[in-house]
């Protein structure tokens, strides 16, 4: 099973950007981008496994592992620039993502961080080890999940395991000693996400060696809903693409 979904294919494309998802997420959240974004740059959604039709494969909970078959996953789709947008969870991979592939030769032109701390600057909330209530009004609270659906037992059975794996994944995560990225990174989040605040997302420019830059648009964890114009637009401004009108 192929690790990323392109819903459009762009063999002309300048630039390849894989979107990784947050934490009970899957590809689907970016399958609007492909369309409202410029036809220069190609979007993979990376397809994390024991979810959706990758529902039959082994969820992996240790980050760095997961990483590392992400990272191995985009070898054959190296073969111009790439970057790399990650949600909550899904930036702290993909900050994993681009160490690994700058070491191998082949970093990333550019790094989005988007919804979370930095990977220097964690804290455990716990929530995987809550019961299924505890976990679903986590969900609830941060605004990814139709809370109503996951009421359903036959859905809570099938989403309820990654989910709390995806958490756990998060809150056992280690930031270790290593490959300092030389590349540009950009924070983005909302204002008012009560997961990550203006200044700890500025922590994100401790990572790297290379430009940072933070910008703070208005909504909640998943402001990025909402407000996907303007993420798309800061996304084609850093990567030096022209905005579609």
């Amino acid at each position: 099973m192929t690790w990323f979904h392109c819903a459009e294919s762009r063999p002309w494309a300048s630039v390849r950007l894989f979107c990784l998802p947050h934490a009970g997420g899957s590809a689907v959240f970016f399958r609007p981008w492909a369309k409202e974004i410029d036809p220069a740059v190609e979007v993979h959604a990376v397809r994390y496994p024991g979810r959706a039709d990758r529902m039959a494969d082994p969820l992996v909970a240790d980050a760095h592992q997961l990483a590392r078959l992400i990272a191995g996953a985009m070898a054959p789709l190296i073969d111009r620039p790439v970057a790399l947008f990650g949600h909550s969870m899904g930036a702290l991979l993909a900050y994993e993502v681009a160490r690994l592939l700058q070491e191998r030769g082949t970093a990333p032109v550019h790094l989005f961080a988007s919804g979370t701390c930095p990977p220097h600057d964690r804290h455990d909330s716990g929530i995987s080890k809550r019961d299924d209530d505890g976990v679903i009004e986590e969900l609830v609270k941060l605004g990814g999940t139709d809370a109503e659906a996951l009421r359903e037992p036959e859905l809570r059975e099938l989403v309820l395991p990654y989910v709390r794996n995806d958490f756990a994944l998060v809150e056992n995560y280690v930031h270790r000693e290593g490959v300092r990225l030389t590349v540009p990174v950009t924070a983005i989040i909302g204002d008012d996400d009560t997961e990550v605040t203006e200044r700890q997302a500025a922590g994100w420019a401790d990572v790297t060696d290379g430009r940072f830059a933070l910008t703070v648009l208005p909504g909640d964890h998943f402001y990025l809903v909402e407000r996907q114009q303007d993420v798309i637009a800061e996304i084609l401004r850093a990567l030096e693409v022209p905005a579609p009108p």
